[in-house]
């Protein structure tokens, strides 16, 4: 009786909830890629479009868009729940992402290496930034290094020669 009670609970999120339903079960298969696989052919043939990941949308699971999937960051290969969870709180707090040196230079660098933002590049998660690809894998090298050099400058509480001018012309730079 209990199973079939599951069942039938199952069966009717399915029916009248499909976007939820099939977040949650993309979610709880995320480190499983041939189910992972299936289910995203199961949401294709539901008619429901399973969005690309977004370094600016998307979050650490597979989360609804309306009538739509956002492909979650934590299902990527070589990307952590914390280096994930760090860069929402970023992007929440500074708004979206502008270029990949601005990623590298607002992300902690300690939680998240070149591997993991090398699988954002190769998945797609970094195509709203601009460039291509390959324009975004040549310039990693230069970004990351500016990234590093903003986290030491921030920890030793320099900044450059104009980064305190956030004012009018004319007013009292921010100390």
């Amino acid at each position: 009786a209990a199973y079939a009670y599951l069942a039938y609970l199952t069966a009717y999120l399915k029916a009248h909830y499909p976007v939820e339903f099939m977040s949650a079960l993309l979610t709880s298969e995320t480190g499983n890629t041939a189910k992972v696989v299936k289910y995203i052919n199961e949401c294709r043939d539901m008619k429901i479009e399973v969005l690309p990941p977004d370094i600016n949308q998307s979050s650490l699971n597979f989360t609804p868009a309306g009538a739509a999937i956002r492909f979650g960051l934590g299902a990527i290969k070589n990307v952590g729940a914390a280096a994930v969870t760090g860069i929402t709180r970023i992007r929440e707090e500074g708004g979206p992402f502008k270029s990949l040196v601005d990623f590298c230079e607002r992300v902690d660098m300690t939680s998240v290496n070149r591997r993991m933002i090398e699988s954002f590049i190769k998945a797609g998660a970094m195509d709203t930034l601009p460039g291509n690809r390959a324009q975004l894998f040549a310039s990693l090298d230069a970004a990351m290094e500016a990234g590093q050099r903003a986290w030491k400058d921030r920890a030793s509480g320099q900044s450059g020669l104009f980064g305190d001018l956030t004012g009018e012309p004319g007013t009292e730079p921010a100390l």
